[in-house]
């Protein structure tokens, strides 16, 4: 029987219709004003990760194999320590797992508060699911150690394997977090008050920094300054002397409300084909030609037999038949500064797909037609 093996292009019409809903609410009147609390933080120098090393036990044949040395090192070490002399050599055991322990810890976290915690495998296993973390100490860059971390690892997903080519895996399985697994030890030293409060934007931009400042001096008087696109300098007014008052002060400033400005952007991830774009992005005249390449390779398999007393053996060989569909192509032509739902629009007409909008995307970056900045990851 015919083997085909068929390359196509095909166009997901519900996948563009899902695209067009999504860029329907990037629409100027979509735009309003955010709580200076909700995209900016209060900086802080005393900010740091934490990392250690620990065991997952409790796995279902998942763990780690005979080719991780480290892992039956430790389990045998864990043993000796509570009084079990064993021989690493010995050990069999599918149920452990060697991970890395990572956390953040911050000037904010005092003593005995509980912190999340993120568990990755490192050796062989295959799933971390029903894993339960031992105790594992988190330390600084520095050394110190600031948390203890144990529990059952949640890693949202499943992984289910009937022999080495029937299996059903949903989502990664080999990183995982233990929610509220971590007890600060020792907190981190709060840095000394120098009558200055400093606020971190999460989208580094001047005129987003320059409209917070303005906010603040229209209500405080002259008391807030940008030091750069990122960070709000501001001056604690001498009057505020009681902690309460200066709280009082800080928590006035995160609830007034802004209007963030937004850097034209349009971010692409080419393994998932999705496509995010800010309201600011804006095409110039363009035109824009596409069309449809479908490939057919037609394999039919040939026996070939030897010649009578030839001492030849029989084999077989393949034939093969190609032939391309070239679609016409179809040519849209954008005006002046269209919006990005009319481009979307447009390509949808076309019948453009996801992965081809990609690519037009790319070209019209190429041309000089794409009026933001393109991050593709």
């Amino acid at each position: 029987m015919p083997n085909f093996v068929c390359t196509r292009f095909s166009i997901p019409s519900f996948m563009i219709a899902v695209m067009l809903l999504v860029l329907s609410f990037y629409t100027p009147e979509a735009q309003g004003a955010a709580r200076i609390k909700d995209i900016t933080r209060i900086h802080s120098d005393n900010e740091t990760d934490l990392i250690g090393y620990g065991l997952v036990i409790g796995l279902d044949g998942t763990g780690d194999g005979k080719g991780a040395q480290f892992t039956m090192q430790s389990l045998a070490n864990m043993m000796q320590r509570m009084g079990l002399t064993v021989d690493p050599e010995q050990l069999k055991v599918k149920n452990v797992a060697a991970v890395i322990v990572t956390s953040r810890l911050s000037s904010n976290n005092k003593m005995g508060d509980r912190v999340d915690v993120t568990v990755s495998s490192i050796g062989d296993a295959s799933s971390l699911q029903g894993g339960t973390l031992l105790l594992t100490q988190l330390s600084s860059p520095d050394g110190d150690v600031h948390v203890s971390a144990q529990g059952p690892i949640s890693i949202g997903g499943f992984n289910v394997q009937a022999d080495n080519a029937n299996k059903i895996i949903n989502n990664y399985t080999l990183v995982g977090r233990v929610p509220a697994g971590g007890n600060v030890l020792h907190q981190l030293e709060v840095k000394q008050d120098s009558g200055e409060l400093l606020l971190s934007l999460q989208s580094a931009d001047y005129t987003t920094a320059a409209r917070i400042t303005q906010a603040i001096n229209t209500r405080y008087g002259q008391t807030a300054y940008v030091d750069d696109a990122a960070t709000v300098r501001i001056k604690i007014p001498d009057s505020l002397s009681l902690p309460n008052d200066r709280a009082m002060f800080i928590s006035d400033i995160g609830s007034m409300q802004v209007d963030p400005d937004q850097t034209a952007r349009v971010v692409i991830n080419e393994r998932t084909g999705t496509i995010v774009a800010g309201q600011n992005v804006t095409i110039a005249a363009a035109a824009i030609a596409h069309g449809n390449i479908t490939v057919n390779i037609q394999a039919t398999p040939i026996v070939s037999q030897p010649e009578p007393f030839s001492q030849g053996q029989t084999t077989v060989v393949s034939e093969y038949q190609v032939s391309v569909d070239n679609e016409k192509a179809r040519v849209i032509h954008l005006q002046e500064t269209v919006s990005l739902a009319d481009i979307a629009a447009a390509l949808n007409q076309i019948g453009a797909a996801p992965r081809d909008i990609i690519a037009i995307f790319e070209a019209l970056r190429q041309a000089g037609a794409l009026r933001a900045e393109l991050i593709i990851i």
